[in-house]
């Protein structure tokens, strides 16, 4: 690895975890700020971008991506909606895992309620519709600036909309988004650019 890539990767770690500590200590302010700002239609519009903003919904938009890059016999965009779903999966699969470890109370739960690892209600960290949503469009992002642009505020938008449904904390969202960026990249560097420079070495 060239010192470059090692200097740049200090820095966004160092980046990350400012961004980390920050979205913690204000997790109780951005709580009750969107407590105190509830507005009935608002809030039945982020009710429905948290219904269709899960992975499911990802998922079969992914797959109907690679049908009709496949129909038009388009190997690059087959190669990169694929990725996405793969970049998907393991970002879903990881924050599950963090889930049951951690057994983080959603924002909604009451304080007298039993606390259960497994019960949904203390599955808040992190937020997993935005881990997936991240790691989809991040692949995307990565193979395609311009497009990629253009997609990601929809799980910016996911992401508040889980907050406004007192679904989640700030950290809970901001880490999700975290480890989604962490797993498009994993995705992209493994299936996009080592393809890519391996075509390279032998059309040269």
């Amino acid at each position: 690895m060239k010192r470059s890539s090692v200097f740049y990767w200090l820095i966004g770690l160092v980046i990350a975890a400012i961004v980390i500590a920050a979205a913690f200590c204000f997790d109780g302010a951005a709580r009750d700020f969107i407590a105190q700002h509830q507005n009935r239609a608002l809030r039945k519009v982020m009710l429905n971008v948290s219904r269709f903003g899960d992975w499911p919904e990802h998922f079969a938009l992914g797959l109907i991506l690679a049908g009709a890059a496949w129909l038009r016999g388009n190997k690059k965009w087959i190669r990169i909606f694929l990725s996405m779903l793969i970049a998907l999966a393991i970002a879903g699969v990881v924050g599950h895992g963090i889930k049951i470890a951690t057994g983080r109370a959603r924002p909604s739960v009451r304080t007298e309620e039993a606390w259960n690892r497994f019960s949904s209600k203390y599955h808040a960290f992190p937020s997993g519709h935005v881990a997936v949503s991240m790691a989809f469009f991040g692949v995307l992002f990565f193979a395609s600036r311009r497009i990629g642009l253009v997609c990601l505020p929809i799980p910016i938008v996911i992401g508040f909309s889980r907050m406004y449904v007192a679904a989640h904390y700030l950290s809970d969202v901001v880490c999700a988004a975290i480890l989604g960026i962490l797993c498009a990249l994993l995705v992209a560097r493994v299936l996009l650019y080592s393809i890519e420079n391996r075509q390279s070495k032998i059309e040269n």
